[in-house]
């Protein structure tokens, strides 16, 4: 029997993404890079090049920002993040919007928090209503307070 050698040091944080299904995903990726104050991914240089190759057809790609994207696909990443430079894709925290068919009908089984601050809850949620979320309703359990809201295409996230 082979056993795994243990870890030597500290391991490498995991590279992730959360996959978001939307209607369209690259106005969704400008709401949460600019709630997030991520960046959205910049893939042209791929996409010139699937381009280039046959690989990927023109149909399947869309302006965004003055560049060429993917029509159903557009990621959002940490700016402090690593990044692969000739793919524009992200090797840290991300968010990938992925378009799909069907509108969100049920509540969400996954969320993400935003946490702006002590004393700047009610700024950010000003912010974020700015940038095109609304607010569901405003918690406060003993355990703490916090406003739910929902991004421009119904997904909850939460404001503490």
């Amino acid at each position: 029997m082979t056993q795994t050698p243990e870890p030597t040091g500290t391991p490498a944080p995991v590279h992730w993404k959360l996959v978001v299904d939307a209607a369209d995903p690259h106005a969704q990726a400008d709401f949460w890079a600019a709630a997030l104050h991520y960046e959205a991914e910049d893939n042209s240089a791929l996409v010139e090049r699937l381009l280039e190759l046959g690989a990927l057809p023109a149909a399947a790609t869309v302006e965004f920002h003055g560049r060429p994207a993917f029509r159903d696909l557009m990621a959002v990443r940490h700016p402090d993040d690593p990044y692969d430079k000739e793919r524009g894709t992200g090797l840290g925290r991300r968010l990938l919007f992925q378009r799909v068919p069907e509108a969100k009908t049920v509540k969400n089984r996954l969320h993400i928090d935003l946490h702006p601050g002590e004393g700047l809850r009610e700024t950010e949620v000003d912010r974020l209503t700015g940038l095109g979320a609304s607010v569901l309703r405003q918690v406060s359990e003993p355990a703490g307070t916090w406003v739910v809201m929902a991004d421009p295409e119904g997904n909850e996230f939460c404001v503490s």
